[in-house]
């Protein structure tokens, strides 16, 4: 009898030990996510957001080019941090601008699904549907994204020739929605185009010290310029707010499309400016968004006054470190970016970031010609990543970046014009 007692407590402890140390199954993967284009997004002339709807009729399939016939774009389920008023956040922003006051306003944290940033794919996706928002309607260059993508574009369709422009995709059910915005069109990184005068001096304003005075021969993009190495500081936060801006024009993108799509779940995708761009809208109305070889616009954010979110991890940059531009190291008079007429003196970016170190383990060279989106998806995301396969990932892990520091050498303050 007592024997029977022993083995049967036995039993039940060795069944309660074994049960509490079996491995906890890994979360079910959520299904890919199917999108197709929808509009294309410009701007007028006189500033106002266009869209021109991309009908089924009016669609021609794109020729393939080698691709795989299927992709599949992954989502994960994040965490983002959303302004429960927009009132109050412009709100506090207008208060921030005009008596350097800091407001307090109210965060909620949300879970939504966004891009799998850890999956090498779903970037290589949002990659080439990237690349494609800066070309023309059948112009040559467009990736064909395969079955998971409706790719096409609409007969006659002419964009504005002078700023932003992109496009929009959607999941069929219009869950999900995804915003593309194009970056710099330079021809001293292989692009040019209508675009290039207005994203030069877009460029030239977020991303330099004080107005693009980078020495005296150059003609600065507004007048905050002080002598020396003093800058106004009120006067370069006044001159990013000027409504023929990219960030106010990208506002009232987002919140057209939010018009047009009120029930869907936004994501942000963009190359260079376009991935600055998106990126300060994904802190204004916590999007999730990727950020490729964006410039960094950390600076930016704290001119434009846009108030923090205690988290930014829904913010994802991709680069690789011989670009000098999202790397930070492209200024100086004689640099590449200088002699092409950009003054890129920004280096600090929000979020985290996903940093390819191809200096080391590919051998490159520091050069501004890689900083193309095509060269990020035919030698980067094309190919399983080495270094990252080692330690069990697909792509180097996403971290934020630790104490960054730029524009060390200037002082920034009220300074009267003819200050010396």
């Amino acid at each position: 009898m007592l024997f029977s007692t022993v083995t049967s407590l036995l039993a039940s402890y060795l069944a309660v030990r074994l049960h509490d140390s079996a491995p906890t199954p890994e979360p079910a993967q959520p299904p890919p996510l199917q999108f197709e284009l929808r509009h294309l997004h410009a701007v007028s002339p006189d500033a106002r957001v266009v869209f021109h709807d991309v009908h089924k009729s009016n669609v021609d399939t794109l020729n393939t080019t080698g691709e795989p016939s299927t992709y599949a774009l992954h989502p994960r389920r994040i965490k983002a941090q959303r302004p429960r008023s927009l009132d109050a956040f412009n709100h506090a922003r207008v208060r921030s601008m005009r008596f350097q006051e800091t407001e307090a306003i109210d965060w909620d944290e949300i879970e939504v699904e966004g891009p799998d940033v850890e999956s090498r794919q779903t970037l290589l996706l949002l990659a080439k549907m990237t690349n494609n928002a800066y070309l023309e309607p059948g112009e040559t260059g467009w990736y064909e994204l395969g079955d998971q993508w409706n790719v096409g574009y609409p007969v006659g369709w002419e964009p504005d020739d002078d700023g932003f422009r992109g496009h929009v995709f959607a999941t069929p059910d219009n869950s999900t929605v995804v915003l593309s915005i194009k970056g710099t069109s330079a021809a001293f990184i292989g692009g040019g185009g209508p675009t290039a005068k207005k994203d030069k001096f877009n460029d030239n304003l977020l991303f330099s010290c004080c107005c693009a005075r980078v020495d005296w021969t150059w003609t600065t993009v507004c007048g905050c310029y002080r002598g020396g190495w003093k800058c106004d500081q009120n006067c370069l936060e006044e001159a990013l707010t000027e409504e023929s801006l990219f960030y106010p024009i990208g506002t009232n993108l987002y919140n057209n499309l939010t018009y047009l799509y009120p029930e869907s779940n936004i994501w942000m995708v963009g190359h260079s400016l376009g991935g600055a761009l998106a990126s300060l809208l994904g802190i204004t109305f916590g999007a999730p968004t990727v950020a490729i070889e964006s410039p960094g616009e950390k600076m930016a954010a704290s001119r434009l006054h846009l108030p923090s979110p205690p988290e930014v991890q829904h913010i994802t940059h991709l680069y690789h470190t011989a670009d000098p531009i999202a790397m930070g190291t492209c200024n100086g008079v004689l640099s590449s970016c200088a002699l092409g007429g950009y003054a890129m003196e920004s280096k600090c970016h929000i979020g985290k970031s996903i940093v390819y170190d191809t200096v080391s383990n590919l051998s490159w060279a520091v050069d501004i010609r890689t900083h193309t989106i095509v060269n990020v998806i035919e030698k980067l995301l094309a190919d399983p990543w080495p270094p990252s396969l080692e330690v069990g990932r697909e792509v180097p892990e996403a971290k934020p970046e630790e104490a960054c520091v730029e524009c060390y050498s200037w002082d920034f303050g009220e300074y009267q014009p003819g200050t010396k």
